[in-house]
C-alpha cells in the first residue's frame, strides 16, 4: 500500500518591532488575512474617519458665524480703503479752499471749480476701484475658507490612505510569507514522498535479484 502526501497550508507572518502587523491563515475553508493597528493607530483612523464623515454634509455651506467672520474681514477692508482715499483728497481739497480764498476770495469761479472737478474725477475713480477691490476682497475671503476646508479634508483622506496602503502593504507581504511557508512545505513533503517511493522500488529490485 502506497504512501499518499497531502498538501498542507502555512500561515504567514509580519512583525514589526516586536508587534505582530499582519497575519494570514486559514479559516475552515477560507483563508484570511487581519492586519493589526497599534492604538494610537486605530484611534488617528477612526478620528480621520469621523471627522470627514462630520465635515462634509456642511463642507460648502457657511452657517452664521463664519458668515459674520467674513462680512467682518470685508468691512475692516472697505472701511481701510475708505480711509487711504479720505487721506488722500481731503488734504487737496482743503489745500484747493486755501488757495483759491487767498487769490480770489470767494469760490465761484472758473479756476476752483476746474481744480475741484479734477480732485472729484480723481476720487471717483479711487471709490470706483475701491469697489472692484471689494468684490475681489470678497471672492478672495470665500475662496480662502474653502481652501482651509478642503485641504482639512485632504488632510483627514491622506491619513485613512495611509492606514489603507500599511493595510495593503503589510497584508500582502503576510500573504506572500504564507505562500511562500505553502510552497516550502509543499516541496518539502513532496521530496520526502518521492524518497519514500524511491526506498520501495530499491527495495523491491533487490529482492528481485535474490529471486
Amino acid at each position: 500500500m502506497g504512501k499518499s502526501s497531502k498538501a498542507s497550508f502555512s500561515s504567514g507572518t509580519v512583525n514589526v518591532n516586536g508587534q505582530t502587523k499582519a497575519s494570514t491563515y486559514k479559516r475552515g475553508k477560507n483563508v484570511v488575512t487581519d492586519y493589526y493597528m497599534s492604538p494610537d493607530e486605530k484611534r488617528a483612523y477612526e478620528y480621520a474617519q469621523k471627522s470627514f464623515a462630520d465635515n462634509l454634509p456642511q463642507l460648502n455651506v457657511f452657517d452664521e458665524n463664519t458668515q459674520k467672520n467674513l462680512q467682518n474681514q470685508l468691512n475692516a477692508y472697505t472701511a481701510q480703503g475708505q480711509k487711504a482715499i479720505n487721506n488722500m483728497y481731503k488734504p487737496m481739497l482743503e489745500n484747493l479752499k486755501t488757495d483759491i480764498a487767498s487769490r480770489f476770495g470767494n469760490f465761484d469761479n472758473s479756476v476752483f471749480m476746474d481744480n475741484l472737478n479734477n480732485i472729484e474725477s480723481k476720487r471717483s475713480d479711487s471709490m470706483s476701484t475701491l469697489a472692484e477691490g471689494i468684490m475681489a476682497k470678497q471672492s478672495e475671503l470665500v475662496n480662502d475658507e474653502l481652501s482651509r476646508r478642503y485641504n482639512y479634508m485632504n488632510f483627514l483622506q491622506d491619513i485613512q490612505n495611509q492606514a489603507n496602503s500599511n493595510i495593503f502593504n503589510f497584508g500582502g507581504m503576510s500573504q506572500a510569507n504564507s505562500s511562500a511557508g505553502t510552497s516550502f512545505s509543499n516541496a518539502n513533503t513532496s521530496r520526502k514522498s518521492t524518497d519514500y517511493m524511491d526506498e520501495i522500488l530499491r527495495a523491491a529490485s533487490i529482492a528481485s535479484a535474490f529471486m
